[in-house]
């Protein structure tokens, strides 16, 4: 009787698997289904076309997003650059609809002037005039005081010592046809009077000149 003899053979010891295949990333969803872009490695081949059209598509995506924004009542980015001329060609603040220009000195007036409240926010007035934007300020001959630049040449001694009216801080143009111009009696103009306060009985001139020679 023939044994067989049987040969032990030891296990084969365990062999690492071979890591996968990092994922394919999914910008290959933007393609079009026609084959134009390939799976190459781990990246796509898009031949130009492909890209053209994966462009456009982004490009619409945009558009849809800005018009959902516009049809929920979201508020519009603000200007970069607030800077506008207000009636009488003064300075102004330009509202985020980008139509709306309020005089400066409408800016933390404590009313909302524009739509949306944007001249009464924190940032603008937490810390007057320090956190105005320099175009809204101007400073006075006496540097403890400043006034809305729109104040600027309005006739008015808004500073209290006429810098804002006269001299080379203001740079203002001469008296224009609506004014008279003389040395005022009284501290509240600099330069010129109104015309509208000529011959009316009351000295407003040192010289008495708004009584006998302006005519309103």
């Amino acid at each position: 009787m023939v044994e067989e003899s049987l040969t032990h053979t030891s296990a084969a010891p365990h062999q690492p698997r071979a890591p996968l295949d990092p994922p394919q990333p999914l910008t290959f969803l933007l393609c079009l289904p026609t084959g134009c872009c390939r799976p190459r490695g781990a990246h796509l081949c898009c031949p130009p076309r492909c890209v053209c059209v994966t462009s456009l598509l982004l490009l619409a995506a945009t558009v849809a997003i800005v018009g959902l924004a516009v049809a929920l009542g979201l508020p519009p980015r603000s200007p970069a650059n607030r800077l506008c001329a207000a009636s009488s060609n003064r300075t102004g603040f330009l509202c985020d609809d980008r139509v709306t220009c309020i005089p400066a000195s409408q800016v933390c007036d404590r009313t909302s002037n524009c739509r949306d409240g944007e001249d009464e926010q924190e940032e603008l007035c937490g810390d007057l005039p320090r956190s105005l934007p320099p175009y809204l300020v101007f400073r006075c001959g006496n540097p403890a005081h400043w006034v809305y630049a729109d104040k600027r040449c309005n006739g008015i001694n808004d500073c209290g010592d006429c810098s804002d009216e006269i001299g080379s801080l203001s740079a203002c143009p001469p008296c224009g046809s609506a004014w008279w111009s003389c040395s005022p009696v009284f501290h509240e103009y600099c330069a010129c009077v109104p015309r509208s306060l000529c011959r009316d009985s009351v000295q407003h001139c040192t010289s008495w000149s708004d009584e006998y020679l302006c005519t309103p």
